[in-house]
């Protein structure tokens, strides 16, 4: 059984500043993390690896300084690392990336593919879903658990607001996996050690299936025109009262606002 995961290096979101001209995220000085749904993805993909012999190749699109974090999944048992970079994938957005993704996989043999439900820079939830389209394959989001039957189908967990669904799926597909769903196992100081005495392939867009015009910023038809943090609240006020004054003061407080 081959397993492929997809995994994306991130920027720290609890530091993050963004720049007040260009409105992009400043990264300069930010430390990086593996996402952290890519991480639940990959043990997901690691513990099935552990009960059915399977084979885990984890692959990231980005920078060269991404290997960082293909070499922290070997590190925590993955077997083959490839690292997607060029300046033709500069300035992607998700369905450039999820095409640029499924034309590498395109390349490989696989049963399955495994991803993150989203990414915390980004947090739209469509590289997983929009790689399985371009692939033509099933697709389950939101998975919180996945095991394989005694007719070698994938019997398959989904979370929702409202309820944990069970879904058996049948040939190649794509999950895409919540944080939540698992706690990822530690890199062992002897893997950290192997790691990185361990090749990780650097794949160029001309090594994979793909239009060039398809590609980075010619590919993108997303545009965003402003981007800022989210402001904060002003500190509420504290009112050491009565039963009956509290009702006093709410309703005051409505009609000053003019909802009553």
């Amino acid at each position: 059984m081959n397993i492929i995961v997809c995994i994306k290096q991130v920027p720290d979101t609890t530091e993050i500043k963004i720049d007040p001209v260009k409105g992009t995220l400043i990264r300069e000085g930010v430390p990086s993390i593996m996402n952290p749904d890519d991480k639940g993805g990959l043990e997901l993909a690691l513990r099935m690896k552990d009960m059915y012999g399977a084979n885990v190749t984890v692959i990231t699109m980005g920078p060269p300084q991404a290997d960082l974090i293909l070499r922290e999944a070997l590190a925590m048992g993955a077997d083959r690392a490839i690292l997607l970079t060029d300046r033709k994938f500069a300035g992607a957005d998700t369905l450039a990336t999820s095409y640029a993704l499924a034309g590498a996989i395109k390349t490989m043999d696989y049963d399955l593919i495994i991803a993150g439900r989203q990414a915390i820079d980004g947090d739209t939830a469509q590289v997983g879903p929009e790689m399985a389209e371009h692939l033509g394959l099933p697709q389950v989001s939101y998975v919180v658990d996945a095991q394989l039957t005694d007719h070698h189908s994938l019997m398959v967990k989904k979370e929702d607001e409202e309820c944990v669904q069970t879904l058996e799926v049948e040939g190649k597909c794509v999950l895409t996996v919540l944080a939540s769903a698992y706690q990822a196992r530690y890199m062992s100081v002897s893997g950290i050690m192997e790691a990185y005495s361990r090749e990780v392939e650097i794949w160029t867009a001309d090594k994979i299936e793909v239009e060039e015009e398809k590609l980075g910023l010619k590919g993108s038809p997303t545009k965003v025109f402003r981007s800022y943090p989210k402001a904060l609240k002003t500190p509420g006020e504290l009112h050491e009262v009565s039963e009956e004054e509290a009702v006093e003061l709410i309703v005051s407080k409505l009609k000053e606002k003019h909802i009553i």
